[in-house]
């Protein structure tokens, strides 16, 4: 009935509770709420336009029509213009959530170009897979609000204009929207249906304004009132509003520190960006709207990672946007085990999401992630509201380690992919260890505080003396790697160090003692978590290994490590600033600035930083919006400024 729904998107729009995401054509492929990270509940809504006889859907790629896409400049409001080259009307649409409102907004303005007058159809056939299923959805049409609705269990979605429709059909509506026959089927338990509305004689140079509304309630009435609340004004009036509420969101952050006017547009678009990934109500931070709800190719992103919030609520921080770090904190306080451990990733309610088990560098960035907080403002009540859950943390951090190396105990690395005693989590337990010991002081605790920084002490000294690979020049990627017992039995044929230990029951774990594959993440030893000196030789030799190794030819940026084969193994835009990072901090500004403009080159055509960049052809290959890669650009900008560089 529809296009697969694709992996790839070109916008965003959103409140911090309704979420959607779009094609550059207006095609609405996910929308989300009352949280950003699940229930989703569109399969997709497209538009239309029917000229004598004939529809034509304005993302059919074998249409005559063409598409411009940006957001309006500093709002979350996304426009797109289209025109024909077989007809005398152009469009301009703007979609967008409005703030403190249940309601996505999607309106049409029809201009004739033309020397004639011009008569037309305008169609929006709305499909919903609500929480996420095609099964058990309703779609009716109630004529007292003149709107289609779909709904499910308790979630209702209404869609309606000002303009009042002049056909409708619920159930198996694509075919007839094809052929503009909609029938007047009032319900059908089927999840999509279409409305129809005529322009009729529109003059030429004249312009009409068609508002599509999707309203939202947990039952009939509360959708019919968000609905009934949008036709209560004219929807320039929405505009003006959303357009008013993003400008003073903007003017209460931190100015871009440079005028520069490439750095300045993205800088402000990832402000925009970080809060739309925001959750309203819990405060949680979602890696990524989600794309790939199947786990076809992955495992999907829209979690909060406690590694990813870390970064991203330091960028907040430096953008100015300090509140919506204070609500990720407090939500993470709810999503502590009792044992002090924080799990790989969780839904925003705080609950478990689905997982590879428990990765240490998770919670251990969280605890760093709080003192980064705190030291923006030297807020007393905020270390008195967290010191509890640092306490268990931190407790849990130093039962974690392995005697045996001082490095914290197996478990999943930063990209979910391998177990072992990993270098960059060891890192990463460092900087915790340290900001627990810096509450710890602040809370009259110093006997604690002595016994983290002594664990952080050995921690560090455990990496520089244990972990480095003089044949690489580069440290260790970790110690005590768990492998297959084919890859065990090839690799101690090759001379290298392994065991064999016991594993549950009756289970051994085959060990090789060293991973020496050279990762991105080794920079985290030094940038951000300060275990080894940026200014170490051994480190500046890592960096320097990194660029060397992984580098990717002819399209540039930095891949996460040598074998990497994720999506293909493409440079990301996270991995190429986090070097950049490196760069700064030991004054490279030129090497630095290099990165940066790599990661600004390829944004995508409305201003989104993706993860991943296609190796061979240098397009976006995978995740737009990645919330991470645009915390890591806003961290390179405010170094640079910070050192006047920029």
């Amino acid at each position: 009935m529809n296009p697969n729904k694709p992996y790839l998107i070109d916008a965003i729009v959103g409140n911090s509770k309704m979420l959607a995401a779009l094609g550059r054509t207006g095609t609405i492929y996910r929308l989300w709420w009352p949280h950003i990270d699940f229930p989703q509940h569109a399969d997709a809504v497209r538009s239309g336009i029917r000229f004598e006889g004939q529809t034509e859907w304005l993302d059919d790629s074998d249409s005559n029509w063409s598409h411009t896409a940006e957001y309006v400049e500093k709002t979350n409001i996304f426009e797109v213009q289209s025109v024909s080259s077989s007809h005398s009307v152009a469009i301009q649409s703007r979609y967008f959530a409005v703030p403190g409102h249940d309601l996505l907004v999607l309106e049409h303005t029809f201009t004739n170009q033309g020397n004639q007058p011009v008569d037309f159809e305008w169609l929006i056939h709305s499909s919903f897979h609500v929480c996420e299923s095609e099964l058990y959805n309703t779609t009716m049409f109630e004529p007292s609000h003149d709107a289609l609705v779909h709904y499910r269990s308790n979630h209702f979605f209404a869609v309606s204009s000002a303009n009042v429709c002049t056909k409708f059909q619920a159930g198996h509506a694509w075919h007839s929207a094809q052929h503009g026959e909609l029938n007047g089927s009032v319900i059908d338990m089927q999840p999509d249906g279409a409305l129809a509305w005529k322009i009729q004689a529109l003059a030429p140079g004249d312009a009409a304004t068609l508002p599509v509304y999707i309203a939202a309630g947990h039952d009939r009435n509360a959708a019919y009132a968000a609905l009934t609340e949008a036709k209560s004004k004219p929807s320039a009036e929405w505009v003006q509003l959303t357009v008013d509420y993003w400008h003073r969101y903007l003017e209460a952050a931190a100015p871009c520190p440079t005028d520069r006017a490439d750095v300045k547009r993205l800088y402000e678009r990832s402000q925009l960006m970080f809060k739309l990934m925001s959750d309203e109500q819990t405060g949680s931070i979602v890696a990524a709207p989600e794309f790939d709800e199947t786990f076809s190719r992955c495992g999907g992103y829209a979690y909060c990672w406690g590694r990813d919030a870390a970064f991203i609520t330091t960028a907040i921080d430096k953008a100015g946007l300090h509140s919506l770090s204070d609500s990720f904190y407090e939500w993470a306080l709810t999503a502590q085990d009792e044992d002090g451990s924080w799990q790989q990733r969780h839904y925003h309610d705080g609950s478990l999401a689905p997982q590879w088990g428990l990765q240490i560098d998770e919670g251990a960035s969280i605890i760093w992630g709080m003192w980064q907080h705190y030291s923006t403002n030297n807020n007393q009540a905020f270390s008195d509201r967290v010191w509890p859950a640092v306490r268990k943390g931190a407790d849990f951090l130093l039962q974690f380690i392995d005697p045996e190396t001082n490095l914290p105990c197996p478990s999943n690395d930063l990209w979910e992919e391998r177990h072992a005693e990993h270098t960059y989590s060891a890192a990463a337990v460092f900087g915790a260890l340290r900001a627990a010991a810096s509450f710890g002081r602040l809370q009259g605790d110093q006997a604690r505080s002595q016994r983290w920084d002594a664990a952080a002490d050995r921690m560090a000294a455990a990496i520089n003396s244990d972990c480095w690979n003089e044949d690489k020049g580069s440290f260790f990627r970790g110690r005590k790697l768990t492998v297959s017992a084919a890859r065990y039995a090839d690799e101690i044929a090759k001379g290298k160090a392994g065991m064999i230990e016991p594993g549950l029951k009756d289970y051994s774990r085959h060990v090789l003692e060293y991973d020496s594959i050279v990762d991105i993440s080794l920079l985290g030893l030094s940038i951000p978590f300060a275990a080894v000196s940026a200014d170490d030789p051994r480190m500046a030799q890592t960096a320097n290994t990194i660029e060397q190794l992984l580098t990717v030819p002819g399209v540039g940026g930095i891949k996460r490590y040598e074998d990497d084969n994720y999506i293909g193994g493409n440079p990301w835009i996270l991995t190429t600033l986090w070097l950049a990072h490196y760069r700064i901090e030991t004054g490279e500004y030129e090497a630095a600035h290099k990165l940066l403009q790599w990661a600004i080159d390829h944004q995508t055509e409305t201003g989104l930083l993706p993860e991943q960049i296609d190796k061979t052809t240098g397009k976006t290959a995978w995740v737009v919006p990645l919330t991470w890669s645009h915390a890591m650009f806003i961290l390179a900008v405010t170094m640079l400024a910070e050192r006047g560089q920029i």
